[in-house]
């Protein structure tokens, strides 16, 4: 049987209903705790709208204090959960279509949701009606489960699970193919100071995120050297009443992979500026990897730590810097962080951890790795790519045994995070049928 050639069956009525998922603006907006839908209405709207696709399919549905819920297929004791979540980071940046509209292009849905974790939650849901279609019963429950603020945090699975059930294994469609087993642990961590009245400075939304992005106003005209330092960095700006500057966003798991406006920023104005916080950006938090700082640390499996300086607020009332961290097994975080606080006293800055999520790891021995990745291989006939770990964070480490499991294929761009996120139709497709695979090798 060819699931790659029955899922394209499937094409249009899964371009349709991706596109009415990815065009209700999700973002998280915070709302009293007592409202109905705390994380806003876009998000509430978002998990209905694949509760009531799931419903539609002939699945048991349920919603979950209005901020999760789940879509089951299948009777039996044991649950296999699909973990996937609706809510998507900030539209910044320039975009060639409306990042709302899911307008198909060239193969593609572009839309800010698309790749991650809309367009592969829709997918989850087809695999499941796809085996449903052909007869298929399982013998464990199939449970896809939906969060709602994976991007933040993860309040809504957090409530999930303190209400429903955890289900034995499962997998999470929000990385790369063939597989993921392992994911470094995340750290946020905020760099407080005092305030400044010779200076403004804005960069950054959310930790998740390369900003890119800054604004700055000093008492002094820099506007002619500022011009001078965009040419010379090849970077776009403005120098009017306020200082802007143009970076390239990308996901903080590799923050290399994108200009961060704050730190650009913050170079051009060390030398007009003594704010110790500036030149701590500046000069130490320059480079991903604390090299700068001689804090660097790899591990032979999950490689390097690394860091992203994702939000600078500077004012006379106070200075925040947000920082991001994904480091590996191994790192003696107590260690580093005792030495990182010394260091950022001395620039007048105190260290407060915000949130750490430790490393999640499954062996690549383990049965669940060996069921998924083979059904990956059927399916594609690649079975020259490695297994692999990011450092990225998904839904699998709310699992007692979870991993992640595509929906992006081997040498693909990465878009996630990034102005123009897209999906490839066909890869979609194709990650459908191995999700339909999987599934069912897993809940015989």
């Amino acid at each position: 049987m060819n699931l790659v050639e029955i899922a394209k069956r499937y094409e249009q009525d899964f371009i349709k209903d991706t596109q009415g998922l990815l065009q209700i603006d999700s973002t998280l907006i915070e709302q009293p705790k007592n409202s109905k839908h705390p994380f806003g209405e876009g998000i509430y709207r978002s998990l209905e709208y694949m509760l009531k696709l799931g419903a539609s399919f002939g699945f048991k549905t349920k919603e979950v204090d209005h901020i999760a819920g789940h879509i089951e297929f299948g009777e039996g004791e044991e649950i296999i959960g699909v973990l996937v979540h609706v809510d998507v980071v900030p539209a910044v940046g320039d975009w060639l279509y409306p990042p709302f509209s899911g307008t198909v292009a060239d193969g593609k849905i572009y839309a800010r949701g698309a790749l991650d974790d809309k367009g592969p939650a829709v997918c989850a849901l087809y695999a499941f009606k796809l085996l449903k279609d052909l007869g298929f019963k399982p013998n464990k429950r199939l449970r896809l489960i939906i969060g709602t603020d994976e991007e933040t945090s993860w309040r809504g699975i957090k409530r999930y699970f303190e209400k429903e059930e955890m289900p034995l294994f499962g997998f999470s469609p929000d990385a790369n193919f063939p597989l993921i087993y392992g994911e470094k642990g995340i750290m946020s961590l905020d760099l407080l100071g005092a305030g400044d009245p010779k200076l403004f400075f804005k960069a950054g939304v959310r930790y998740n995120v390369v900003p890119d992005y800054a604004e700055a106003k000093i008492d002094q005209d820099v506007s002619e050297a500022f011009h001078a330092f965009l040419l010379e960095h090849h970077l776009k700006g403005q120098a009017k009443e306020i200082l802007s500057l143009y970076g390239k966003s990308a996901h903080a798991m590799e923050p290399d992979a994108g200009i961060n406006a704050a730190i650009k920023l913050s170079q051009f104005l060390q030398k007009y500026s003594s704010n110790q916080a500036l030149n701590f950006i500046a000069g130490q938090l320059k480079d991903s990897r604390f090299k700068t700082m001689g804090l660097d640390f790899q591990d032979p499996e999950m490689k390097d730590l690394t860091v992203n300086v994702a939000i600078v607020e500077i004012n006379k009332e106070e200075t925040k810097i947000g920082l991001n961290l994904r480091y590996p097994i191994n790192w003696h975080k107590e260690a580093f962080l005792q030495i990182f606080s010394q260091k950022a006293a001395a620039f007048g800055l105190k260290v407060l951890v915000k949130q750490d999520q430790i490393p999640h790891y499954v062996d690549k021995n383990d049965p669940l790795i060996k069921t998924l990745y083979q059904a990956y291989v059927r399916n594609t006939g690649d079975a020259k790519t490695p297994m692999m770990t990011i450092g990225g964070g998904t839904y699998a480490r709310a699992l007692k045994k979870g991993v992640a499991f595509g929906p992006e294929f081997p040498h693909r761009e990465n878009v996630v995070h990034q102005p123009n996120e897209y999906l490839i139709i066909e890869d979609a497709i194709k990650a459908m049928a191995i999700y339909a695979d999987a599934l069912r090798e897993l809940s015989k």
